[in-house]
């Protein structure tokens, strides 16, 4: 499975995101700060997208050896004495990293278009935040 394979579940992820928020959602998001947005679908879209990318990580770094590698190294590190027990997971931890640079890129997006009515460049985001407010 590719990750392109993904895109199609990614869209849906987020699209049910946004249909499923209320007009509460909607006015904290328009009155919150300039990263209330992203927030939202941090916290709507995180859970769908780890468990739809998690097939697709583990296989890629299992493909590239990573995963044998990372649980070699692992195994090196506990047989030396009195290290403290690591319990990671290779294919959680990059999941969550890349879903903290997804969140962070898309909250410096929101700010910047919060920010800068030049960065307004669609007629929805024109109505929403006012074509030069």
């Amino acid at each position: 499975m590719e990750a392109e394979a993904e895109t199609p579940r990614a869209k849906e992820v987020f699209w049910n995101a946004i249909t499923d928020m209320s007009l509460d959602d909607a006015k904290r998001i328009y009155e919150g700060p300039k990263d209330a947005a992203t927030q939202y679908f941090k916290g709507k879209m995180s859970g769908p997208l780890t468990d739809s990318m998690r097939p697709v990580v583990d296989s890629t770094l299992s493909e590239v050896g990573a995963i044998q590698a990372y649980d070699s190294m692992m195994g090196q590190y506990k047989a030396v004495p009195f290290v403290p027990d690591v319990k990671a997971d290779l294919t959680t931890h990059v999941l969550e990293r890349a879903l903290d640079a997804l969140f962070l890129y898309l909250a410096r997006e929101e700010a910047a278009i919060r920010e800068n009515p030049v960065k307004r460049s669609t007629a929805l985001l024109q109505k929403v935040f006012g074509a030069g407010s």
